[in-house]
């Protein structure tokens, strides 16, 4: 076991977890609420399912802004311990954490907006949905009566909004002191509880070899998807865009940010691509053939070279990345 593998992780960035909830404006209908019994549905044939409350416009703007967060969080992160939490490299910090903030703050308005007109959201929609149940339902009654009590009151509508951003870090549980256990138990416990932290510490230390090695295969292969992507675009455009060399050149940036594991034959790579392909416009690459040839054999190159290191043993990547952790430190709260 590396028991540095932890400490390097907490010294290169953090776990964030990001929680956007609102009020989603649905209701299960069931046969009941229709004034039907079961065994007039049929369910090859007929699903009640979620149905929604209010016209999909009307959260457009909130669900908006809740994928936007969740994209910027999946882009500049990784998965740790099954997605319970993404892992945020420390260069990724500032720029995701400012950008989360902004979008909690159109969340705030977005859901202002919402609160303000919900009553006559409320209002018009359920006077719609008399009018379907009219059309649908043996007990209209009923069925608007179900509809309505869906509807949260105004005033406890404040509680089913949040837009939450938590930062913290995964550490191994420690050995607790016995002062509080009674005497006659005091050794036995300590002992268990020695062996729970043992185990937890073996399972922490092989998570984080799984998620090193993932992150810089995930890397790699993000590689190698670029080159493949941007000639695709040379071939079918038979040309070379500036749009096309950006890709390029603000992947190599992403990179080299989201690198925390320290893959430097990868980024090395990346970067002598750089040097020799991105000095020149797609203006140049254009006007000659023999430098946009050299730069699909250079692309191809690095294709290659991506997608072989990315099946490749990365106990080097990760025994590397251990080193990293002999730089203990606590984290002031």
């Amino acid at each position: 076991m590396n028991p540095n593998l932890l400490d390097a992780m907490v010294l290169k960035g953090v776990l964030i977890s990001v929680t956007v909830r609102y009020w989603r404006a649905r209701k299960k209908l069931k046969p009941e609420d229709l004034g039907l019994s079961d065994d007039q549905i049929n369910d090859r044939l007929i699903s009640l399912g979620h149905k929604r409350l209010v016209p999909r416009d009307c959260l457009k703007e909130l669900a908006l802004i809740e994928g936007r967060a969740h994209a910027c969080v999946e882009e500049n992160t990784f998965p740790f311990l099954n997605g319970v939490a993404r892992y945020l490299p420390n260069p990724k910090l500032e720029t995701v954490t400012a950008k989360l903030e902004s979008l909690k703050h159109d969340f705030e308005s977005a859901r202002a907006d919402f609160l303000s007109r919900y009553a006559d959201f409320r209002r018009e929609a359920l006077q719609e949905w008399r009018e379907t149940a009219i059309r649908l339902a043996n007990d209209p009654e009923r069925t608007a009566a179900v509809i309505e009590g869906a509807f949260p009151s105004p005033d406890a509508m404040e509680h089913h909004f949040g837009f939450h951003v938590n930062l913290f870090q995964v550490a191994v549980p420690n050995v607790p002191t016995g002062e509080l256990v009674a005497l006659g138990t005091q050794r036995e416990v300590i002992a268990a509880r020695e062996d729970a932290v043992r185990s937890a510490r073996q399972e922490i230390d092989s998570s984080c070899r799984e998620f090193i090695a993932d992150c810089t295969a995930t890397l790699r292969e993000q590689t190698a998807a670029l080159c493949s992507d941007m000639l695709e675009t040379i071939s079918s455009t038979g040309s070379v865009h500036q749009k096309t060399l950006n890709r390029l050149v603000k992947f190599i940036d992403h990179f080299r940010e989201l690198n925390f594991v320290n893959d430097t034959e990868m980024e090395t790579q990346l970067e002598q691509v750089r040097d020799e392909f991105l000095q020149r416009s797609a203006g140049e690459y254009r006007d000659s053939d023999p430098a946009r040839q050299g730069l699909v054999k250079g692309l191809t190159a690095l294709r290659q070279s991506a997608a072989q290191m990315a099946e490749a043993d990365t106990r080097s990547v990760v025994e590397s990345f251990g080193q990293v952790g002999r730089r203990r430190f606590s984290l002031a709260a």
